[in-house]
């Protein structure tokens, strides 16, 4: 599949005790720009993970995920159909439906609401000196920000939440092991994306993101609500598994850097660059996936059609090449990570993900303070999409009143 005449690393992706931010990639980057992997490539460096990332001999890879993990079922399907692994225009069409319907107009209009469920979740925080951080705030603080787009009351959040966060059992190394439980989380999420769309064409909801999906759907003759109930559930799959992952893992970052957590705390307008430096240092998506669509070659690599390549999203952010100040600070302006993708695949959600993480972030750090770890976590494997399972913490509680 792939012919150089380069020394390069071999990194053993699928095995489960890896890790993306191990020292074998630091190894693997200074050999080459890229290494070979059972999955294909991985690209290791940032000018090239820049430039395959909006190389059109490259199409977004992520539709063979389900092909070569032999997942069957219902959610393998869907993946295949889905906003993800389309291309061309169809893939076009899509994203001009969902982009318009999750603009930033839109997700401004709801900040207040997202910074009361922060600060409602933060206030059960202050009546205790610990916590489990992923069921007590994470978890929930994605779903309920996700029921608030979708236009769900009540306690629905916490289906969607659990079922966002079983689909990303597909996205790992293992997930042929998971797959019944991601199907029918997928299939629970079908019927709820289908009662959504009847709400808003019975007239009962115009407000939601389900009703500007809707809205801007009429545009084109044809689109179907399996169409609609694909782009919504792709749409809780990313914004509350992503949000909710993102945050725990940057949590335990703040942890191991205590000083940068004092550093926000004392300077609130540090957020938006805090978040953008959680993602380059401890990612959730810890690759960025392409396929080869025709033989190239590529700075004297030469790549075979149907080769998959892993755009490595830690590694290339914390290449010596572009930055050689490699530990953790949330006041250095760094180049732009590519966590959220590029080119035409570009995340549509990014701008949804980064305004809910700093108010959450912001919340937080007025919360809490001194936090440290309270037991054993648990973490799914660092490598494919990653999370913490439980993150126990301990803490003590900044005053209110001064903040």
């Amino acid at each position: 599949m792939v012919h150089c005449k380069m020394d390069c690393c071999h990194l053993n992706l699928e095995d489960l005790s890896f890790s993306t931010r191990g020292f074998e990639i630091k190894e693997a980057r200074e050999k080459a720009f890229f290494a070979t992997t059972p999955y294909g490539l991985a690209i290791l460096r940032y000018k090239e993970v820049g430039q395959l990332l909006r190389d059109r001999r490259l199409r977004q890879g992520s539709h063979a995920w389900p092909d070569k993990n032999n997942l069957r079922g219902s959610f393998g399907k869907f993946w295949k159909r889905s906003i993800i692994g389309q291309e061309g225009e169809y893939h076009r069409k899509l994203r001009d439906v969902l982009v318009p319907a999750l603009s930033q107009e839109y997700i401004n209009s709801l900040i207040p609401e997202f910074e009361e469920i922060a600060m409602n979740l933060c206030a059960k925080l202050r009546t205790k000196k610990s916590c489990e951080f992923m069921t007590e705030f994470a978890k929930p603080f994605a779903g309920q920000a996700m029921s608030l787009l979708l236009g769900l009351e009540g306690r629905q959040w916490e289906m969607i939440s659990q079922d966002a966060s079983d689909l990303g059992l597909a996205m790992g190394v293992d997930c042929k092991a998971n797959e019944v439980v991601f199907d029918k989380a997928y299939e629970r999420l079908v019927k709820l994306s289908n009662d959504l769309i009847e709400k808003v064409q019975l007239g009962r909801d115009k407000t939601s993101f389900v009703a500007k999906l809707l809205e801007q759907a009429n545009n084109f003759e044809g689109f179907t609500n399996l169409e609609l109930s694909d782009l919504i559930v792709i749409s809780i799959f990313g914004g509350v598994d992503t949000t909710r992952s993102q945050l725990g893992l940057g949590l335990l970052t703040f942890i191991k850097y205590p000083k940068e957590w004092i550093k926000l705390e004392k300077d609130g307008s540090l957020a938006e660059n805090a978040f953008n430096e959680l993602i380059r240092e401890r990612p959730t998506t810890t690759w960025v996936t392409r396929e080869a669509i025709m033989d190239f070659e590529f700075s004297g690599v030469q790549i075979k059609k149907g080769t998959t390549v892993h755009l490595l999203v830690h590694s290339s952010a914390r290449d010596p090449l572009i930055d050689d100040q490699q530990e953790f600070n949330i006041s250095k302006r760094r180049k732009k990570h590519f966590g959220f993708g590029g080119g035409a695949h570009h995340c549509v959600g990014h701008f949804m993900a980064k305004t809910d993480s700093i108010i959450a972030l912001k919340a937080l750090v007025k919360t809490i303070k001194d936090v440290s770890l309270n037991g054993k976590v648990a973490l799914l494997p660092d490598t494919g999409n990653t999370s913490p399972l439980r993150l126990p913490i301990k803490y003590q509680t900044n005053d209110p009143v001064k903040n």
